[in-house]
């Protein structure tokens, strides 16, 4: 999986392309702490328009990064979600912990 985080004024987020499983994991958390040191105020998206497929660890994975942006008072977004990354996300009720869009 590829990441890559940008922070401007207005917004934080962290791009996710490829397959987002339990080999990301080191990756995905440095990413994360990266982008929650530099975002300030800032509400975080992750934009996974680029995910090709996500497993149950990639759910724990967003679950922590909303633990830790929740902990600093931002929320967390997911963005550019669609076909089977967003059935497996739908499937896990997460649209009652993100914003899915």
């Amino acid at each position: 999986m590829d990441t890559h985080v940008t922070v401007n004024e207005g917004s934080a987020v962290l791009r996710l392309a490829g397959r987002f499983d339990f080999k990301a994991h080191r990756e995905f958390r440095e990413a994360v702490d990266s982008l929650l040191q530099q975002a300030g105020k800032n509400a975080v998206q992750v934009d996974m328009k680029d995910v090709s497929y996500l497993d149950s660890s990639a759910l724990g994975m967003l679950l922590m990064l909303r633990d830790k942006a929740k902990a600093t008072s931002r929320d967390v977004a997911l963005v550019g979600v669609s076909g089977s990354v967003r059935q497996v996300l739908d499937i896990a009720n997460f649209s009652k912990l993100f914003s899915i869009n």
